[in-house]
């Protein structure tokens, strides 16, 4: 056996630490949520500059995001917060992403013909990063003519819309113009600034969850993955640049910016994977798959009444990781093991392709389904193993996608 190398450690720090987020913040009642993303825009280690129309500070004060900022608040086109004392061009210089959310029908219409009245639309004028919106209003307003044009008009543009997401809106009305969720909105901010990153071009798969094999038309049989870790490498990849396919059995909300597959059974994961991997460049098979499902399946619920039990026959289920093939595919298998972690892992390497294996122990502590956090060891088929210090499961995520990078290294 070759002899254990130096673990990859990757530092561990907010995602968006020393990025620059302008916020915009347009006169919608859904600006109070604005405080909330900027919140979490701070506590994922961004600098958050935040730059509010005269209508938003009849709904929220702009002492409400100094004190989560820590930062001036920019209200109108002539103050001197900026050492260039053109607030409007620092901003927009600075930025690594402009967020506007909420974003009114206004907004949408000026940044739309590229009028520049206020800091707002000034900044988005001036910048050369990405910009989201995030639209609220009233849904009727958003269904018009002239704003899904403008909405088109942005998009052409290369602006992306976030939302707006269905639901109860102020009006009482109900339908298409709530502001989407701070997640989301965080997520898409992390994909944007990340665009350019060392998984640029890359197509990345990713599998997560446990499968359900069914028993009849109520009953399954599963485990306990709860598909945190492949949750986890997606956002890894995500945020890397790459494109992302999350195919997935589990019920956690997916990250955003990511491309997602719902799916239940291993005839269900096979049936999307497979095809997929032809043209994609790492198939990363985090998901816990069933290896026996009931040998017949009843068409009925199965009662309870006049039996003394009910036995099961099992069929090994055929692993499908073999089958994935592409020009330029780099394959990635996971071992979630309770006893001889190496030897377990090692095994499986050569008879999945895989370039390496991601082994875990799940009986120890921090390290089993459901954690927050993971103690991985990687184990290739030669014999050279990796292990890792116990981390977050996004940590070990990007230890994952590290490890993977000399694989891809001219494909």
């Amino acid at each position: 056996m070759s002899p254990a190398i130096s673990p990859i450690q990757p530092t561990s720090r907010p995602p968006l630490e020393g990025k620059t987020v302008i916020l915009g913040v347009t006169g919608s009642i859904a600006a109070y949520k604005a405080a909330d993303v900027a919140s979490k825009l701070v506590q994922a280690g961004a600098i958050v500059d935040v730059v509010m129309t005269t209508a938003a500070t009849e709904f929220v004060g702009s002492s409400t995001f100094e004190a989560l900022t820590h930062r001036p608040v920019t209200t109108g086109l002539w103050e001197a917060h900026s050492e260039l004392s053109i607030d409007h061009v620092a901003l927009a210089l600075r930025a690594d992403c402009v967020l506007i959310a909420p974003a009114t029908a206004n907004t949408l219409a000026k940044l739309a013909l590229g009028i520049a009245d206020d800091p707002l639309t000034a900044t988005v004028l001036a910048t050369e990063s990405p910009v989201i919106v995030a639209p609220a209003m009233d849904a009727d307003m958003f269904a018009s003519a002239p704003a899904q044009r403008n909405v088109t008009t942005l998009k052409d543009d290369g602006v992306v819309v976030a939302g707006p997401a269905d639901g109860r809106l102020a009006s009482g009305l109900v339908g298409k113009g709530r502001l989407v969720d701070t997640e989301t909105l965080v997520g898409l901010v992390r994909k944007s600034i990340g665009q350019h990153g060392d998984y640029a071009g890359r197509h990345v798969i990713v599998s997560a969850g446990g499968t359900r094999q069914p028993i009849d038309p109520v009953r399954f049989i599963s485990n306990r993955s709860t598909g945190k870790m492949g949750y986890a490498i997606a956002e890894a990849a995500r945020d890397r640049g790459a494109t992302v396919t999350l195919v997935t059995a589990a019920s956690i909300t997916p990250p955003a910016g990511v491309k997602v597959v719902h799916v239940e059974t291993v005839d269900d994961m096979r049936d999307v994977i497979i095809p997929s991997s032809s043209e994609a460049d790492l198939l990363v098979m985090a998901a816990a798959i069933s290896d026996f499902t009931p040998a017949q399946v009843s068409d009925h619920k199965i009662k309870k009444q006049g039996s003394s039990g009910m036995s099961l026959e099992m069929a090994k289920v055929e692993d499908f990781m073999p089958l994935a093939h592409g020009r330029k595919l780099v394959k990635i298998a996971f071992a979630a093991e309770t006893n001889d972690l190496e030897a377990n892992a090692r095994a499986k390497a050569a008879p999945k392709g895989a370039a390496f294996v991601v082994a875990n122990n799940v009986s120890e502590p921090g390290s089993g389904f459901g954690t927050d956090t993971n103690k991985v060891t990687f184990v290739d088929a030669g014999g050279t193993t990796e292990p890792q210090p116990l981390m977050g499961k996004l940590d070990v995520a990007h230890a994952i996608l590290d490890r993977a990078l000399p694989h891809l290294a001219g494909r």
